[in-house]
């Protein structure tokens, strides 16, 4: 047993507080300047206290948005990061459950090749293709478009390969039962495969949700409507001025804005999240 020391448990105490601050302070100053005016940082110091101005600046932001900049409202880019997260998040799992469903149960040629196949394509992340998926894009005439958003990312080796190893832990006595009570593929899939994988499926919507959500280069590239513009990729238009100096407070309140989203999926998946961590359903 290790001994409970008051020296040792103070420490500990100290270490939590002194994650939690440094994790914290940079959300903290990030929400001071969005309630501040636009002069209130340039003077070289950084207040440490919230200003007068919150609700104006995050009313301009949510209704007109930064027309220096060309961004849209917030709202609207909220809106189109939300689809393309919700896209991707979505698109990855049910591609990758099919996927990994035919690899386990279907018995073809080479079919383990074709799962090494899915697999190496971790080594091409779409930074490395990102100019030929932009001219298939362009080809296709995707650009600014949703689909043009979400296709090119939509498909995972990981999550594959997360579902053949779940795929592969459920016993074959339900295989089998399955094929005596005459119970087609999609019907054993939707039926028993499903409700198994319900808690894996949770975890990896929240992992995806957010990849999708903070995507910045490929939005960056294939939008030049700012009707299509992500929340992401218009914090960094916002912070480009040509001309001037950014309005930071308005940046700032966007920012705030932008991590709201994926706090609240994190803590509203959280319960399924857990559970998939410390209980098994097999």
């Amino acid at each position: 047993m290790i001994e409970n020391r008051p020296g040792l448990s103070f420490l500990a105490h100290l270490v939590l507080i002194a994650g939690v601050v440094i994790v914290a302070l940079p959300v903290w100053v990030a929400f001071v300047a969005s309630t501040r005016g636009a002069t209130d940082f340039m003077s070289g110091t950084i207040p440490m206290w919230p200003g007068p101005h919150l609700i104006e600046n995050y009313r301009t932001m949510l209704d007109t948005g930064l027309s220096t900049s060309g961004t849209p409202p917030v709202g609207l880019m909220m809106f189109n990061s939300l689809v393309m997260a919700l896209s991707i998040a979505i698109g990855k799992i049910a591609i990758s459950m099919l996927s990994a469903f035919a690899i386990v149960y279907f018995r073809f040629p080479f079919r383990g090749l074709a799962f090494w196949c899915i697999f190496i394509t971790l080594m091409l992340p779409v930074e490395v293709r990102i100019v030929p998926s932009f001219q298939v894009v362009a080809g296709l005439g995707l650009l600014n478009s949703y689909a043009g958003l979400s296709l090119p990312l939509i498909a995972s080796a990981t999550a594959t390969f997360l579902f053949r190893q779940v795929f592969m832990t459920i016993p074959d006595e339900l295989t089998e039962a399955a094929r005596i009570d005459g119970a087609g593929p999609m019907k054993f899939f939707r039926d028993i495969l499903l409700p198994l994988s319900r808690t894996n499926m949770a975890a990896l919507f929240v992992i995806l949700f957010i990849y999708g959500w903070n995507q910045y280069l490929w939005p960056l590239l294939i939008t030049t409507d700012a009707q299509y513009y992500t929340i992401v990729a218009g914090i960094k238009r916002m912070a480009d001025v040509v001309d001037g100096l950014p309005q930071w407070h308005l940046v700032m309140a966007t920012a705030i804005l932008a991590m709201l989203p994926p706090v609240a999926v994190v803590i509203g998946m959280q319960r399924l999240f857990v559970k998939g961590l410390v209980e098994t359903e097999k």
